[in-house]
């Protein structure tokens, strides 16, 4: 069979651990036969990071901005422990934090549903996606800790002059400080990726934050959602049959609860960070998860939503096969090649990354499958539990 040609590279962020070697096996058994594949290579694996001085980041992100599509593998963000090991001079920032604030997206994930593998929540019968703001809030926060008699002061200077504001008197006890901030330009760009998203896909959105406790932090994230809605969606909202409206966070955890899921779900930079995870494993696994930075520009970058699984890359050192689930990693690479297909008019490229999902899902429903989908699932086949390359060459053959 002839290969699916391309015209413009997708810039591919290779990663760290055992996720690398799943990202090698799936572009050698279910990528390369099939597409003649155009890629830019960045390597952000930690050696490389710190051989580059994360140069390598900053310029694979600036690369997914010329061509407007990127795949990214999992990579490690170090703690003390990872610069010990990997005897860095520093501890690099997150690779995915550096890339989001370079495109000023949002991540967008939501899960991919499999017939046996069950919601634990049993209203959930249509995905939920998480947009997820990726810039500033906690991420971005300056901390400190206070002794006792000690005083904290935020101190603004603006063009309204110098204004000093007390947080908290230390006289009895000492403490901690946390300072955090965002822009009105990201949360703006942060309101038009869900937006043009929703319209994209054909779902409801909502927005959730804490206004009345944050009444100016959290209300200015509602204000400019509602501003830009009013005066550039409002419209286009309607005509599609598809509904914004605004709540409280806490509201939004009950009202999704009761849901029967099917919407998007926008949330500020740490609340989409945890509730990503809990709407991922309520559906079944992480490994099972989608996720899409979208910036304003219309940039795409796609990666899975978890780890570098650490355990199992500890256990492959040792020569031993592992059950590694590569799912979320194919649908990385299928949701960039399906978007890179779009942008220039290759229907091939669109149909194989098609093909690939239902020949993924459709190996997982006929009972093949890794060891955590194994133990979730609850479908009619036998289920016959394989190490990742297995898996991978026996969705290779439901391709064929």
């Amino acid at each position: 069979m002839e290969k699916i040609k391309m015209t413009t590279p997708i810039v591919e962020l290779d990663g760290d651990e055992m996720t690398r070697h799943i990202w090698a096996w799936i572009k050698e058994i279910l990528i390369e036969p099939y597409v003649e594949l155009k890629s830019e290579y960045y390597d952000l694996g930690l050696v490389n990071r710190e051989k580059t001085a994360d140069r390598i980041t900053v310029d694979a992100a600036n690369a997914i901005k010329k061509y407007g599509v990127g795949v990214k593998c999992a990579t490690i963000t170090p703690n003390a422990q990872r610069v010990k090991e990997y005897n860095l001079t520093q501890m690099w920032k997150s690779p995915n934090g550096t890339v989001r604030a370079i495109l000023d997206g949002t991540v967008f994930r939501a899960p991919i549903m499999v017939d046996g593998i069950t919601p634990y929540i049993p209203t959930w019968t249509s995905p939920i996606t998480i947009a997820r703001h990726a810039y500033g809030d906690i991420y971005k926060d300056v901390e400190a800790y206070v002794k006792k008699d000690g005083k904290a002061t935020l101190v603004v200077d603006d063009c309204d002059g110098r204004r000093e504001i007390e947080i908290f008197d230390y006289s009895k006890s000492g403490g901690v400080v946390m300072g955090m901030h965002n822009t009105d330009k990201s949360i703006s760009s942060f309101a038009r990726s869900c937006f043009n998203y929703a319209l994209d896909t054909r779902q409801p959105l909502w927005f959730a934050a804490k206004d009345t406790i944050s009444k100016t932090y959290d209300h200015r994230f509602k204000d400019i959602f509602n501003e830009i809605f009013e005066a550039e969606y409002k419209d286009k909202f309607a005509e599609a049959g598809i509904e914004y409206f605004y709540t409280l966070i806490d509201d939004a955890v009950a009202r999704v609860i009761r849901s029967n899921g099917g919407m998007i779900w926008a949330c500020k930079n740490y609340d989409g960070d945890v509730m990503s995870d809990m709407v991922a494993t309520a559906f079944g696994s992480l490994a099972m998860m989608t996720s899409v930075l979208v910036s304003p520009e219309g940039n795409y970058e796609y990666e899975a939503a978890h780890g570098t699984v650490t355990r199992h890359y500890y256990k492959y050192l040792k020569g031993e096969k592992t059950s590694t689930n590569p799912v979320a990693t194919i649908y990385a690479w299928t949701g960039g090649l399906r978007k890179r297909g779009q942008l220039d008019g290759i229907d091939g490229l669109i149909d194989f990354a098609d093909r690939l999902e239902k020949a993924t899902v459709k190996t997982i429903e006929s009972g093949y499958m890794t060891g955590d989908l194994a133990a979730i699932y609850k479908g009619g086949a036998a289920v016959v539990k394989l190490d990742t390359v297995d898996f991978l060459k026996k969705i290779a053959e439901k391709m064929n």
